[in-house]
């Protein structure tokens, strides 16, 4: 089966949510099938930090990238989660 790179941009609640604990819980909540790949922290302002995250996920996703989407919102510590890139890999 084939499978889908998804891109998506993670901003924390606050400033002082740390980011390596929060792609951890996120990594954490990730179902099966689903595998975070890469991630690096990207400056947003006043010291605030984005998380950008690689995750690899199932091409027969039921919802697309929605499902993922719902899934990182829930994790405590998230404030807003945003698909910046989708790719089907081959």
């Amino acid at each position: 089966m084939a499978q889908v790179l998804v891109i998506v941009r993670v901003l924390p609640e606050d400033v002082e949510t740390p980011l390596d604990e929060l792609r951890k819980r996120i990594a954490n909540a990730l179902p099966e099938g689903y595998e975070l790949k890469m991630w690096d922290e990207e400056p947003i302002a006043f010291g605030l930090k984005a998380l950008r995250l690689a995750i690899i996920i199932p091409e027969q996703t039921e919802g697309g990238t929605e499902t993922l989407e719902n899934l990182i919102s829930q994790v405590q510590g998230v404030s807003q989660v945003e698909v910046e890139y989708v790719n089907r890999l081959s």
